[in-house]
């Protein structure tokens, strides 16, 4: 059987996609933010802190990440710390995302080809963009 060796003639551009494989976008629409905390109470008994735009957004970054809760916790909050967001959001609680998971309709596309290359919040959702979107 044939060893194929491939010859890699363009350093620069080979160097510099390896090096934007670890780049990553976040996008956080004004509405979104507005969106995050859920001010109307919820039926009888306590309000809920935060929206379904909240649990939804969260358990989807979890599952594009592959992550637990609890590593999920302190993603977000360094989202919220990079764009200044700590004093207007509160990062959800794990046990809070564990309980609404079964209460929110979570629509989340399998990635069944290219890479993600861009996740956008904004006030219908989260989003995710590939290289064939």
């Amino acid at each position: 059987m044939n060893n194929l060796h491939y010859k890699t003639t363009n350093w620069k551009q080979y160097n510099q996609a390896l090096i934007n494989r670890g780049s990553l976008t976040f996008v956080i629409d004004a509405e979104a933010i507005q969106l995050w905390n859920q001010t109307k109470p919820v039926n009888s008994g306590r309000s809920r802190l935060f929206s379904d735009l909240a649990i939804t957004t969260a358990l989807i970054v979890k599952r594009v990440f592959s992550m637990l809760l609890r590593g999920l916790i302190g993603l977000v909050d360094s989202v919220f710390n990079l764009f200044q967001l700590l004093l207007l959001l509160l990062c959800l609680h794990y046990l809070c995302m564990s309980k609404r998971a079964k209460t929110v309709n979570v629509v989340f596309k399998t990635k069944n080809r290219g890479s993600i290359q861009h996740l956008a919040l904004d006030y219908t959702g989260f989003k995710i963009y590939g290289e064939g979107e």
